[in-house]
């Protein structure tokens, strides 16, 4: 349900929950110019390989795509031969198209690998239709934890892993979420739709993490835009240089 409207600028802003605001978000996530997807897209482009050469345990493997919303990460990993991808996400629609997007990709010369696409919602994991994959050897999530509590987040994603397993994990950096929080611009409406939201630092991200078993793997950096590279990631990202807007890194499960 959505709560009270207010005034930002010259749109009104509707804070909605998580799975209705990204059911709506399916129709233009791909298309709506958003800066920090587009840079957690190039991190990416180094992080899994890093995440693939330290996983340790033979394959087949079992890799979980945590959030996969529109499958920009799934069609990355169907690309790993010999393994089984699970794509989950909260959101139908997401889910659909990311299932157009994987009938689109090239993954013809990759047999051994398969996906599976599920509903999954990390808060309610435990009452949901869809039982949550487990001894993964390896987990993906990109900008999800920013919607989850950070207890409820890591139960699930280490619940997932098999020991020695791997979560890579990104997010909106906290700097950017104190200021703002993820959503798009509704097209039908204009107003501007935002859902639940949590600004969770590096730190705290790595605390949570240890308690559920998680150590860093691989040490989680952080990306600030500057005037240099703001053009890289669309007209929306200058506003915030000198902002640090993204973190990623690698924990085991131990």
């Amino acid at each position: 349900m959505a709560s009270p409207r207010r005034e930002e600028g010259n749109s009104r802003v509707r804070y909605l929950d998580t799975t209705i605001a990204y059911d709506m978000w399916s129709k233009v996530y791909d298309t709506d110019g958003n800066f920090l997807q587009a840079l957690d897209s190039a991190e990416i482009e180094a992080l899994l390989p890093k995440l693939v050469a330290a996983i340790d345990s033979p394959k087949p493997w079992t890799l979980v795509d945590l959030g996969c919303g529109t499958g920009r990460n799934t069609v990355r990993l169907v690309q790993i031969p010999d393994s089984h991808v699970i794509a989950l996400d909260l959101s139908p629609k997401m889910l659909d198209v990311a299932r157009k997007r994987l009938d689109g990709a090239d993954t013809a010369t990759h047999e051994t690998s398969r996906v599976t696409l599920q509903v999954f919602d990390v808060l309610n994991a435990a009452a949901g239709a869809s039982s949550p994959p487990r001894n993964a050897d390896a987990v993906v999530s990109t900008l999800v934890v920013e919607h989850v509590p950070l207890a409820a987040y890591f139960a699930a994603a280490a619940g997932m892993l098999k020991p020695g397993g791997l979560l890579l994990l990104t997010n909106m950096h906290s700097d950017m979420g104190r200021i703002s929080q993820a959503g798009f611009v509704d097209p039908a409406t204009g107003d501007k739709i935002r859902p639940q939201s949590y600004a969770h630092s590096v730190a705290d991200v790595v605390a949570e993490a240890a308690r559920h078993g998680l150590a860093v793997a691989s040490a989680f950096e952080e990306r600030c835009v500057t005037e240099d590279n703001y053009r890289l990631f669309g007209l929306r990202a200058k506003k915030w240089v000198g902002v640090r807007v993204w973190y990623g890194g690698i924990l085991r499960k131990i």
